[in-house]
């Protein structure tokens, strides 16, 4: 006798399947607004720690002080790194800006050598500079520190800017991501509803028929979370193979981090989600149920 496929069966399935296929999509944007956020402040430090603070030496100044000069910078807790610009390596490279040979126009050298400085993130703002501004002119070699003040001002005041900004769509985000999986998962257990009001009527008690569906909720969120590991390594490849430069803002154990936060986002809201969406229809009188 030929074996009819159960129509309920193939509706949880379904279901299953959409549910899973909503919190992946849910959680996708998640992990890449995530990534977003993690390259931003990236990319933010990137650029205030290649700011350059110029210290520029005195004439006549012996190399072997300003080598010393250097190092003494390089340790510094305020410094990334330094470089050492002869007044040599400064008049070539100026006539390469300039596209003619300005020495043999005014007969000697006018530019004196100078010790590029890169700041770490934290310093690269105008009230650090100026407190180490004094520090470095200490030395008796430094005629002067150079640098630009309103390019540091405008650097810091957008990085500020586009952080606010990006923070104010993450909170939205998230809120909405919220929503989004709760009212998924509420749609899934509407279909269940029947179902769940018939065991309570033969005896079941609320854990017995809750637990099922709450290992079933969680067990969703975690493929949910893994399907949008997999696509977002997916997307991470092959934006890395059209901008290879971006390698340098990538860590590993960061999206690791970001990873296993959103495998366990989606069992949280899952596990919150189905809880509450069960127990609402677990105190449901049976009339409401064809509401």
């Amino acid at each position: 006798m030929a074996r009819h496929p159960n129509p309920t069966a193939k509706k949880t399935k379904t279901t299953s399947i959409s549910t899973v296929v909503s919190i992946m999509l849910v959680l996708l944007m998640l992990g890449m607004f995530g990534l977003i956020l993690l390259h931003a402040k990236k990319i933010s430090d990137y650029v205030k720690e290649n700011i350059v603070l110029s210290v520029i030496v005195k004439e006549n100044s012996r190399e072997v002080d300003i080598i010393q000069l250097q190092k003494k910078l390089d340790v510094s807790s305020f410094v990334k790194n330094t470089a050492y610009v002869s007044k040599e390596m400064a008049a070539e490279k100026l006539q390469k800006d300039l596209g003619e040979d300005f020495l043999d126009f005014l007969g000697y050298n006018p530019l004196l050598s100078t010790v590029d400085v890169y700041l770490k993130a934290d310093y690269a703002n105008n009230d650090s500079i100026a407190k180490l501004e004094p520090v470095i002119l200490q030395n008796e070699i430094v005629k002067e520190v150079y640098y630009q003040k309103s390019m540091v001002n405008l650097i810091n005041d957008n990085i500020k800017t586009i952080s606010l900004i990006i923070l104010a769509f993450s909170s939205i985000l998230l809120i909405i991501a919220l929503a989004l999986i709760n009212n998924t998962i509420r749609l899934a257990m509407y279909s269940q509803r029947f179902l769940i009001k018939s065991m309570q009527l033969v005896g079941a008690t609320h854990r017995f028929i809750s637990k099922p569906y709450l290992m079933t909720g969680v067990l969703h969120g975690i493929i949910g979370g893994l399907l949008a590991i997999i696509f977002l390594i997916g997307g991470l490849y092959f934006i890395q193979e059209q901008i290879p430069e971006l390698i340098i803002l990538q860590d590993i154990k960061e999206f690791v981090i970001i990873f296993v936060a959103l495998i366990l986002i989606g069992i949280i809201i899952t596990w919150i989600s189905t809880f509450f969406a069960v127990r609402k229809y677990l105190k449901l009188k049976l009339d409401d149920l064809y509401r």
